[in-house]
């Protein structure tokens, strides 16, 4: 990959294909790392990443969710970032990082049935909605305090050094978790002690009803690194190639012991903060049909593809079916996974059940089964 391609501590985002989708200055895919099959894979999960949202928000407006919180105009920062990590890589997300699950492997029926607390959840519904994770893939669960992770991901990283593995962490957290203490104190560790982790804001212009320029001064995000003497980039993260370059290099400096990097992802949240937040209250309808208009990264990514003879209306036409059916199935299965059962209540917390546990959960068991049979509560499985 050409490192030339861009520089760290600029004060407009880098960016390497415009609002119509053409190329901002000579570059190949070579050049990025990446091949005409990748950038139609990273485009693929995009597009599942806004049906999931469609979906997501219909299983909690009918009752079969309890809560959700949209990723709508941020795919490409999520999906892109995400295809630069390798497997052995941990992520640690913060609430909105659907496309970076998708990516990393997590099954769409265990996306859903963790929406909806059913038995094939990891979690065996005990988070609330939207918080997924996932030991095998590496993806710690979702915390519901704002910045905590990015000390995590600091710890994390000193643990490589010191097992001397050749993994790399990659933390995601907003533009409002940057406004916290713990982003200092994650930052500050990780280049005490040299982690291989890279930082990734994705500055969505709102923490909840906070926008940006309340938050911080106008300069970038990114140049709070200068305070810390590692690498800051500013990039437009509804670009996907430009996304996607950047955090490859911070990836790769980081496993090669070139130590933390701080990237900003410029993009912007379309729908509520959440479905328990309405952001009609604090925010003018008219930006957001500005970004949606100039900057969407879906249709930045299908012109792109357009322009280049790499993609045309029938295969995105094919496209937008598969992902439809692949979702449907996944909802499908997810609906047919029963509730988790009462003694999961007394699982994973400890790597046995000790005695006295054991005598609690069989307590609670032979009085579900009462309950049961006198139909005060819904019969398990």
């Amino acid at each position: 990959m050409r490192t030339q391609l861009f520089e760290p501590f600029t004060l407009e985002p880098i960016r390497f294909i415009d609002s119509e989708g053409n190329p901002t200055f000579e570059f190949s895919l070579e050049d990025i790392g990446l091949t005409v099959e990748d950038l139609k894979k990273i485009y693929y999960y995009m597009v599942l990443v806004r049906r999931f949202d469609d979906k997501g928000m219909i299983l909690t407006r009918s009752g079969k969710a309890a809560f959700y919180v949209e990723a709508k105009g941020q795919e490409a920062a999520q999906v892109a970032s995400a295809y630069a990590f390798e497997d052995k890589d941990w992520i640690i997300p913060a609430h909105r990082e659907h496309g970076v699950y998708l990516v990393r492997g997590y099954p769409l029926e265990e996306m859903f049935a963790q929406l909806m607390a059913r038995e094939m959840d990891p979690n065996k519904g005990r988070q609330m909605p939207a918080h997924w994770g996932k030991r095998e893939l590496k993806i710690l669960t979702i915390s519901s305090p704002v910045g905590n992770q990015i000390p995590q991901a600091a710890g994390i990283g000193m643990a490589i050094n010191y097992r001397k593995t050749d993994e790399v962490v990659g933390v995601y957290f907003g533009d409002g978790a940057a406004s916290q203490g713990d982003f200092h104190v994650g930052l500050n560790f990780a280049v005490v002690f040299n982690t291989p982790v890279v930082f990734i804001c994705q500055n969505n212009q709102w923490a909840i009803s906070v926008p940006r320029k309340r938050q911080n001064p106008e300069l970038p995000i990114a140049h709070r690194a200068k305070g810390y003497g590692i690498e800051g980039f500013y990039v437009d993260g509804n670009d996907p190639l430009a996304t996607y370059s950047v955090v490859k290099y911070a990836v790769d400096k980081a496993r090669n012991g070139g130590g933390p990097t701080l990237i900003e992802l410029q993009t912007y949240r379309y729908g509520a903060h959440s479905t328990a937040d309405d952001p009609k209250r604090y925010r003018d309808e008219e930006e957001v049909e500005v970004w949606k208009k100039l900057w969407d990264p879906i249709k930045r990514t299908r012109m792109f593809l357009e322009k280049n003879g790499w993609w045309n209306e029938k295969a995105e036409e094919l496209l937008w079916k598969r992902v439809e059916d692949e979702l449907n199935r996944a909802i499908e299965i997810a609906e047919n996974s029963p509730f988790p059962g009462p003694e999961t209540t007394f699982e994973d917390v400890f790597s046995y059940i000790p005695d006295f546990l054991k005598e609690e959960m069989d307590e609670l068991l032979e009085e579900w089964k009462e309950r049961e049979r006198l139909g005060l509560v819904k019969k398990h499985h």
